[in-house]
């Protein structure tokens, strides 16, 4: 394993790129085809062993519920009372009462909740104050915050959510930090009798919060890339093992990336690689997804980007061309993972890759330009936020299903109810999609997270919902 001094324990304090700088990169204009096109993509292999509403009335805390508009409102019917489990998540069905047998989704001891997960939270990274916000996505209330770095430096931007429920955070400026779900799990260490954590938004001490699993200190200009692989479902214990983490740094503005795998349970570093030939800037890979197999994917941002892929079980690595070697220079900014085992790449276009013909298929303008995550349809639709809501993209003909209204978002996931969640800067607001209600929660601070926030992306290729 190359060493790339990834453990430096005195991380610079000062924030190189502050949560505003995301933003500025997410407003180019990009123009391109009307049509959508299909083309190869250039690959280069590495045999390395050793990637609102606008009513809203609230402006912290709490939750408020606004109507949205979609451009298929009259076809779709709304309900009262709390949504249906959604089912279509790669879950396993329900087998009936077989005594002794566990699966996937089942809550710890079974209990007759079998296809429900044990609890359900968005993780929105409060990038301004170096911190990140638990929201329980039933209530729409915030029931923790923790620092993510030690000196509160650090710029956290990307989430990931683990099936055990677990989530770990990059930081911008290096670090990664893993915060368990549960308070069950949390470990009692700062010398006061108990378990000490946060419940609300207001994050205790460093010192103090027993809910932080590890902190793991990385000295790079850029780290944003995190993604959880699957990991392995142990039925007599009704839990998730072996979990492994993938994250990827930059130093400077060069153009190789530096792909870390790393041990979820004790936070140390098993192996690394280097990509060299990327698109040089000063952000380096942007987003992150794994497949079925654990394997690791990223892309860059804005045109002229790259897609790799960092295989699980030798750190071999591939480099393929972006989106942009089928002819159009669009915004590319977010990705995601599907069911159906393609990779995607959003901006102000959706962009298809498949693995197996190593070639994109790209979306006529969609006036998009942030995140995306796809749903646990085969099939289905690809949620893509923009600078006004979220629309809903069928992942085959592309056509705008549902274009709904929230506030300002930059990213968007799903949550194991089925409803889609926009994040922006103060608000996480969870749509309705079956008639575009909006129930915000508007306590947050600087908020910037699009990426897997809830671990709806890694169920539906792992096969699981958070089980604690």
């Amino acid at each position: 394993m190359r060493n790339y001094n990834y453990t430096i324990a005195a991380v610079a304090a000062s924030m190189l790129l502050a949560c505003g700088t995301d933003q500025t990169e997410d407003t180019a204009n990009a123009e391109g085809s009307s049509g959508l096109t299909t083309a190869s993509a250039t690959a280069q292999e590495s045999d390395s062993a050793s990637s609102g509403a606008s009513g809203e009335t609230e402006s912290a805390g709490g939750a408020t519920t606004n109507p949205a508009s979609d451009t298929d409102a009259a076809d779709e019917g709304g309900e009262d009372g709390p949504p249906p489990v959604n089912f279509d998540l790669g879950i396993v069905p329900d087998a009936g009462d077989n005594v002794g047998a566990c699966q996937p989704g089942d809550t710890n001891g079974g209990g007759g909740k079998k296809n429900e997960p044990d609890f359900s939270f968005l993780w929105a990274a409060n990038s301004a104050e170096g911190t990140i916000s638990k929201i329980d996505t039933q209530t729409v209330t915030e029931v923790g915050r923790y620092q993510t770095r030690p000196d509160t430096g650090g710029s956290p931007s990307r989430t990931s959510v683990s099936l055990s429920g677990d989530v770990a955070v990059a930081n911008r400026n290096g670090g990664i930090t893993k915060i368990y779900a549960t308070e069950e799990d949390c470990v009692d260490s700062n010398g006061t009798p108990g378990i000490q954590t946060s419940t609300d938004g207001t994050p205790l001490a460093w010192d103090q919060e027993e809910c932080r699993a590890w902190y793991l200190p990385f000295d790079y200009d850029s780290q944003r890339p995190v993604a959880w692989a699957p990991g392995t479902w142990n039925s007599s214990t009704c839990s998730w093992e072996n979990e492994l983490l993938w994250t990827a740094g930059r130093i400077g503005s060069g153009t190789t990336d530096h792909v870390i795998l790393i041990d979820g349970d004790a936070g140390v570093v098993l192996d690394t690689v280097d990509i060299p030939g990327l698109k040089s800037d000063p952000y380096g890979l942007y987003g992150a997804a794994v497949d079925a197999d654990g394997n690791f994917w990223a892309t860059g941002w804005a045109n002229g980007n790259h897609i790799v892929r960092v295989t699980l079980d030798s750190m071999e690595v591939t480099v393929w061309d972006g989106p942009d070697s089928t002819g159009n220079t669009s915004w590319w900014y977010g990705m995601t993972a599907d069911v159906d085992g393609y990779i995607w790449n959003c901006g102000s276009r959706a962009a298809r890759f498949d693995p197996a013909t190593e070639s994109w298929t790209v979306s006529p303008e969609l006036s998009v330009s942030s995140g995306c995550m796809a749903d646990g349809d085969p099939g289905g639709l690809l949620w893509m936020s923009y600078f006004g809501g979220v629309k809903g993209v069928d992942r085959e003909t592309f056509e705008i299903v549902h274009d709904f209204s929230t506030p300002t978002s930059y990213g968007v996931s799903i949550d194991f109810f089925g409803n889609v969640w926009a994040v922006n800067g103060n608000g996480a607001h969870r749509v309705d999609p079956t008639d575009g209600t909006v129930t915000s929660y508007n306590g947050l601070n600087g908020a910037y997270t699009y990426s897997d926030m809830t671990g709806h992306s890694l169920s539906v290729v792992g096969g699981g919902t958070p089980s604690g």
